[in-house]
C-alpha cells in the first residue's frame, strides 16, 4: 500500500508534537531514505533532465544487481516518494515533489530558541 496520498499537512517539529499517525507515516518515508542506495536513487531521479528517469538509465550508476535496484525503487514507491509509469518495456520514475516538500517542512526549524541546538553540538 502506497503512502502517496498521505502527505497531509502536519506542523513542523518545533511548532507542535507529531501525533502517532503522522509520526508513523513520516517514519516510513525517512526509513526509506535511510539506505544510501535509495537516497542516491532518489537524487539521481530528481536531478535527471526532465525530472524523470528510466530504470535503464540509472541502474548503471550502482554496483548492485537489477533486482536489487528494483527492490529499492519499490521501497521508495511504497514510502510515497516516487511514482512511475511503464512505457513499453521500460519503467520511468519521478519524485513526488509534495512528499519531499512535506519531509522538508516537517523538519524546518526557524532560527529562534530552538536554533540554539548548533551551540550544543561539540
Amino acid at each position: 500500500m502506497s503512502n502517496r496520498n498521505s502527505a497531509v499537512c502536519c506542523p513542523a517539529l518545533a511548532v507542535a508534537a507529531l501525533d502517532e499517525s503522522h509520526a508513523a507515516a513520516l517514519a516510513a518515508m525517512f526509513k526509506a531514505l535511510g539506505d544510501p542506495v535509495r537516497l542516491r536513487l532518489l537524487s539521481l531521479i530528481a536531478s535527471h533532465p526532465g525530472g524523470q528517469a528510466c530504470v535503464c538509465e540509472i541502474s548503471q550508476s550502482f554496483d548492485v544487481s537489477q533486482p536489487t535496484i528494483s527492490h529499492h525503487l519499490k521501497m521508495l514507491r511504497s514510502a510515497g516518494l516516487l511514482d512511475c509509469q511503464r512505457r513499453g518495456t521500460w519503467v520511468y520514475y519521478w519524485v513526488i515533489p509534495s512528499a519531499v516538500q512535506h519531509l522538508s517542512s516537517v523538519l524546518h526549524i526557524d532560527d529562534g530558541p530552538a536554533g540554539a541546538f548548533s551551540e550544543c553540538r561539540s
